[in-house]
């Protein structure tokens, strides 16, 4: 029993130790607090991060389609109060087109002609959007956007009697520097001038038929005041992406627009820019290719002739030789190369074979055509590389060794570069050297042509000797007559006669016989003014007095005949259309202060009705350069000029009662002017050098007819009255110009540009020659 009660029990034991026991119980229990607190943490900050994520997931979609296509999250806008309504279509909700065109209007903006994008017009179309230019004399809207709208197909816009639209998207547009439209008029000899003025663009035309199948392309059009010069923008709408991208920039001197036409044979039509400048051909093609770009996947890339498409000798010596202007012995040589690759050329390789083609087929053509001229014959053949044909030409016109000689010397490179990169390939080849030799003569003297032939190694006597012929020729009756006098700059009336008496002419070579060739008339143009290098002259010539020693000379020389003998005759046609001749002068005349000249050339078109049809016109290619403002009517002249318009009709009425042609009394009220005159046509331009503008006012015989029907019977009779007339009228509104004179046979034929003269001139045809008129600023006249 003693035994028994010494044993500790465990319960003793651990009641022997109350403060253990006690700190065990204050440890465990809040341990279980803990992690039940930790694990709805945790499950808290995942729930928030995960919605936190798809609300970013979710903003982020919504601003992605809010990007590229705004609509596809209107549904936002029913919800949203009205300060936070997305914008739709680009910052615009749907409207009608009435809207649209009234919002422009608030903004002094023109709503130009819709031009559907697809058959469909009433779902997609772009808007040209223009405004009025500044100080402007013709051409005065110009383009600055492009939007395309689409029809919304929203049921809170579809079900309404009106179609509405969303603006899909638009494109700020500015026209092209006037440095890049002059550089590239240039033939490559010039500096491009640092002029940073843009050019207003006026057109937008749709390119339709024959283009590249995905997408929309457009032509955004201007034209140069000066010349036939034309230029602009080339525009893609890529529906993939609903954009508006501008593909390119575009020049063209000769007034032709870009066209897409097959070149390269590979199923896609390329687009081509013809920059031609005369007889020298200038074509640039681009091809459509793939870019990797989101918003622009295709550019337009120009095919060029710098780096050979292809490693072989042989090909890169026909390039040289293409890039020098030689474009047909290239394109042969580039078929010999592709015959002996069995008819297959790598894709780069046959596109630049393909353009060198297409400028081929342009000089093949000048050169297969009849000139009048032989300067201009023997230039169309050396610019197509037939140096033989060009040595026939130059041989069998022993009288125009002169006139071939100033075409040589005033050669800027172009076929000095030709005949260079031809005896690059073939040094040894006669008729090569003997064109060289005579560019060398006229361009750099005898003595350069000399040593030149004789460090040429492999020349034989016989060929020596046939070169030294030409040189003599040229020599004799070429280089040592030519004068470095001005350009020939003459107007005249031109007459075809049947018979010439050379003694009656004075030709620089006085012992030369006056003979036509094959298919050639004579013509006789008596010269209404010309410029004798310092001033210009009009007929009568009072104070023209040819000397009694070397007359032909002096005249030649003063009419700058020496630098250029030829003569453009212009014919119009029944229908109004210009026909166009050149003919060589051969001889000149000056009796009883009338001068006149003789020209051979191809037969024009007879003149069926003397009466209604303009005489037959001559003027060299310096003469002058013809301005052609384009015509609005009255009624949007009114618009722009509302108080001005009233003042001039009352002053058009007046001059027309005082030629007879309406009948006296009280001039009628504006509105009855207005509504009878509304619908004529009129152009401004600035004639007298002031800075303002004149209006200048054409009149038919059947406006005139309307006017007064009492004389309308009367008229008709008169084929005379088919003709139409012109007044000009002043900045002040004053008559300055009438053809509603005594002589009916006052017509205003052209408005033209001389060359030393700022101010514009009035080409007049008269009863029986043609006349030139500038404003006195003393006088106040035209005279």
């Amino acid at each position: 029993m003693a035994n028994r009660s010494r044993k500790p029990t465990p319960k003793a034991s651990k009641q022997n130790q109350p403060h253990a026991g006690i700190r065990k119980r204050v440890v465990k229990k809040p341990q279980k607090k803990l992690k039940r607190g930790s694990w709805l943490s945790s499950t808290l900050a995942i729930a928030i991060l995960l919605s936190s994520a798809s609300l970013i997931m979710a903003f982020a979609w919504i601003s992605v389609l809010f990007i590229f296509n705004p609509d596809q999250v209107s549904w936002l806008n029913k919800i949203l109060p009205a300060w936070a309504q997305i914008p739709l279509g680009n910052h615009e909700r749907p409207r009608t087109l009435k809207q649209i065109q009234l919002d422009l209007s608030k903004k002094n903006q023109i709503v130009g002609e819709a031009l559907p994008l697809y058959q469909d017009a009433k779902n997609l179309f772009l808007l040209p959007i223009f405004q009025k230019r500044a100080n402007c004399e013709s051409d005065c809207e110009k383009l600055v956007e492009l939007r395309v709208y689409q029809r919304s197909e929203e049921l809170e816009f579809k079900s309404q009697s009106e179609n509405y639209y969303y603006l899909a998207t638009q494109l700020s547009v500015t026209g092209p520097e006037e440095s890049f439209v002059i550089s590239s008029s240039l033939d490559g000899t010039s500096e491009p001038q640092d002029i940073s003025i843009l050019l207003p663009l006026t057109k937008v035309q749709r390119f339709d038929g024959g283009t590249p199948s995905l997408g929309v392309w457009f032509n955004l059009l201007g034209k140069r005041q000066q010349g036939t010069g034309v230029y602009g923008h080339v525009i893609y709408y890529n529906p993939e992406r609903t954009n508006l991208l501008q593909m390119l920039s575009w020049t063209s001197p000769n007034g032709q627009l870009p066209k897409w036409q097959q070149v390269t044979g590979d199923g896609t039509k390329e687009l081509v820019v013809d920059k031609t400048v005369g007889l020298e051909p200038h074509l640039q093609v681009y091809q459509v290719k793939p870019l990797k770009l989101f918003l622009k996947p295709i550019q337009l890339e120009a095919i060029t002739l710098q780096t050979a498409a292809l490693n072989d000798s042989a090909y890169q010596n026909a390039l040289s030789i293409a890039r020098s202007g030689l474009w047909t012995p290239a394109f042969e040589w580039l078929k010999f190369i592709k015959k002996q690759r069995k008819g297959i050329l790598p894709e780069a390789a046959q596109a630049q074979m393909d353009l060198i083609r297409l400028h081929s087929q342009l000089t093949k053509t000048q050169a297969q055509k009849k000139w009048a001229s032989p300067s201009q014959e023997v230039l169309a053949h050396l610019i197509d590389g037939r140096w033989g044909k060009a040595l026939q030409v130059f041989e069998a016109s022993p009288h125009n060794a002169q006139e071939i000689a100033t075409l040589l010397k005033a050669d800027e490179k172009r076929l000095w570069n030709r005949t260079v990169a031809a005896l690059r390939v073939n040094p040894n080849r006669l008729e090569v050297q003997a064109w060289f030799a005579l560019i060398l003569a006229v361009q750099r003297g005898e003595g350069h042509t000399s040593s030149w032939l004789k460090a040429q190694p492999k020349i034989t006597k016989d060929d020596l000797a046939y070169i030294q012929g030409l040189l003599a020729r040229l020599n004799n009756k070429g280089t040592s007559g030519i004068s470095s006098t001005h350009p020939s700059q003459i107007v005249g009336t031109v007459q075809p006669i049947t018979q010439v008496t050379s003694t009656q002419w004075l030709q620089p070579n006085s012992s030369a016989d006056l003979k036509l060739t094959d298919n050639q008339v004579w013509y006789q143009v008596e010269v209404s003014a010309f410029h004798d290098g310092k001033r210009w002259l009009n007929s009568p010539f009072e104070n023209l007095n040819q000397p009694k020693t070397s007359p032909a000379k002096f005249l030649w020389t003063t009419l700058g005949i020496t630098s250029n003998p030829e003569i453009q005759i212009v014919v119009w046609l029944p229908n109004g259309e210009q026909q166009i001749t050149i003919a060589a002068i051969k001889a000149v005349q000056l009796q009883g202060k009338v001068l006149r000249l003789l020209a051979a050339g191809p037969k024009i078109p007879e003149n069926q009705n003397h009466v209604l049809q303009p005489k037959p016109l001559g003027l060299t290619n310096a003469a002058l350069e013809w301005v052609q403002p384009s015509p609005i009517t009255l009624q949007k002249l009114y618009r722009q000029n509302t108080q001005g318009v009233k003042v001039m009709l009352s002053s058009v009425w007046k001059s027309l009662q005082q030629s007879g042609e309406v009948s006296a009394g009280a001039i009628p009220s504006f509105e009855q002017m207005q509504e009878k005159l509304g619908d004529w046509p009129v152009q401004v331009i600035d004639l007298t050098n002031n800075v303002q503008p004149e209006i200048i006012l054409t009149i038919s015989a059947d406006a005139i007819a309307s006017l007064n029907q009492s004389k309308s019977g009367i008229q008709s009779e008169n084929t005379e009255q088919h003709r139409d007339r012109t007044i000009i009228l002043s900045d002040s509104n004053e008559v300055i110009y009438t053809d509603f004179t005594g002589n009916d046979l006052q017509r205003l034929a052209a408005i033209a540009k001389l060359s030393d003269v700022q101010s514009l001139a009035l080409l007049v045809e008269n009863s029986h020659n043609y006349s030139l008129r500038r404003w006195s600023e003393k006088n106040q006249r035209f005279e």
